[in-house]
């Protein structure tokens, strides 16, 4: 079992719901969430320097080519990160399954059950046509970024980040950052088995993420992005 069942009871749902009703953006903190030791062994996989490949997005288009991203104007690059070759990892070790098995958790109906009740909504995949390219792995170094932007869209109701950066240390950068109410951002710092879950369409969902340091070569951060839609 990949959830730590203290934190999906009845009693924490309730409170959950109750966080969302005050929170700007509509969203929740939730460390804990999942079993601390499984989740060591992925993150040991993901600090392989194999199956990584870099991503980036535009405001205009996405997954930009090396050429179209040459003609991109630096403001209007809005990612650029290392993306998960699941693909790749497919024909790996025991370690590497246990990472693609943990994606696939993220997608099942246990988890799709559980973000719903949270939310009150009935999230599911039955209209979504390649669900596994909205559940991956990714890392940022010093070198990469992701800008401000939104995650709405048409029928997307949740989305979450999972951190995976065992001893995070305070300076190494890599905050998320929500707009919230423009006045005073929400800085929410990527730690160990630390989960985010938001509404990306409600008021001040809008985020980014600050520049991981570099003082710290060859450093990453790493986290997991899933989005989640309704039918």
């Amino acid at each position: 079992m990949w959830l730590n069942e203290q934190q999906i009871s009845a009693e924490a749902v309730r409170g959950y719901r109750q966080q969302l009703k005050h929170s700007c953006p509509r969203h929740l903190v939730l460390d804990n969430l999942f079993d601390p030791q499984k989740l060591q062994a992925v993150s040991r996989v993901l600090q392989r320097s194999s199956h990584w490949q870099t991503q980036q997005h535009s405001y205009a288009a996405l997954y930009v080519d090396a050429a179209q991203w040459q003609q991109t104007p630096q403001a209007e690059r809005f990612v650029q990160r290392d993306l998960w070759q699941r693909s790749s990892a497919a024909q790996g070790d025991d370690a590497e399954q246990l990472a693609l098995a943990f994606l696939q958790f993220l997608r099942s109906e246990t988890f799709l059950a559980l973000l719903s009740r949270i939310f009150r909504v009935q999230l599911t995949d039955i209209h979504v046509a390649k669900p596994t390219l909205n559940t991956n792995y990714f890392r940022l170094s010093a070198a990469d970024f992701v800008n401000l932007h939104a995650d709405d869209s048409p029928g997307r109701e949740v989305c979450m980040l999972l951190y995976l950066n065992e001893d995070w240390q305070s300076g190494a950068g890599g905050e998320l950052m929500f707009a919230a109410d423009g006045n005073s951002p929400v800085a929410i710092a990527p730690l160990f088995n630390r989960c985010v879950l938001f509404d990306p369409a409600s008021p001040g969902a809008e985020h980014w993420v600050n520049a991981v340091s570099s003082a710290l070569p060859g450093h990453y951060r790493y986290n997991v992005t899933s989005w989640y839609w309704t039918e």
